[in-house]
């Protein structure tokens, strides 16, 4: 069989069955992909390849752990493997807000959408993005009514605070209170769900 010519999937399946070779077919295939996405993000080569190189580890770890979903699509998954630790780098180098932080200013407001605003749209970027837009619709919607309300209202309206806290008839402090209680609950259902996401 020549590998080359195989499916994701079926090179994933190989792999699992311990065919190593087949892995490597899998990283070649997408490496310049997956290491040009990194290196518009970081512009740093070093760190480029510690990114890279951690991304492949998470995804071999993720795969003999039996977690990849294969109906999910091979390249958008490791792409937003490599996303998710690209935002943790910032995160951690504090050049993005931290979670939390300025709740009540709402230049300074950390939370899921943000880091969808952070890149140049690029067709990598548009898989990630349709897939972290999906999975956050979804988990709005588990949130309470009053929650939901208000992350609507200022996320996918693009109200302000002030605005919403007169269409809801309540104080501005109330609003502010419910976004925060309705960020609490997203994370935790994250967690809950083992979901893949920025905050993941």
């Amino acid at each position: 069989m020549l590998l080359s010519k195989v499916e994701d999937k079926q090179l994933v399946h190989e792999y699992l069955n311990g065919k190593e070779k087949a892995f490597e077919v899998l990283i070649s295939r997408y490496k310049d992909r997956v290491y040009g996405y990194v290196y518009k993000m970081v512009k740093d080569e070093d760190l480029t390849n510690d990114i890279f190189q951690d991304t492949f580890i998470k995804v071999i770890n993720t795969l003999k752990k039996g977690k990849y979903n294969e109906e999910g699509k091979f390249l958008p998954w490791v792409m937003r493997i490599a996303h998710n630790l690209v935002i943790d780098h910032f995160r951690k180098s504090a050049k993005m807000p931290i979670a939390g932080r300025g709740i009540g200013n709402e230049d300074d407001e950390f939370d899921i959408f943000n880091v969808l605003r952070l890149e140049d749209c690029t067709v990598e970027d548009d898989l990630i993005e349709e897939q972290i837009h999906d999975d956050v619709r979804a988990l709005v919607e588990l949130l309470p009514d009053d929650q939901r309300q208000v992350v609507k209202m200022r996320h996918y309206m693009g109200m302000s605070f002030k605005d919403i806290a007169e269409s809801t008839d309540v104080s501005i402090n109330t609003a502010l209170g419910r976004m925060r209680y309705a960020l609490i609950n997203l994370r935790k259902f994250i967690e809950e769900k083992d979901i893949m996401l920025t905050l993941h």
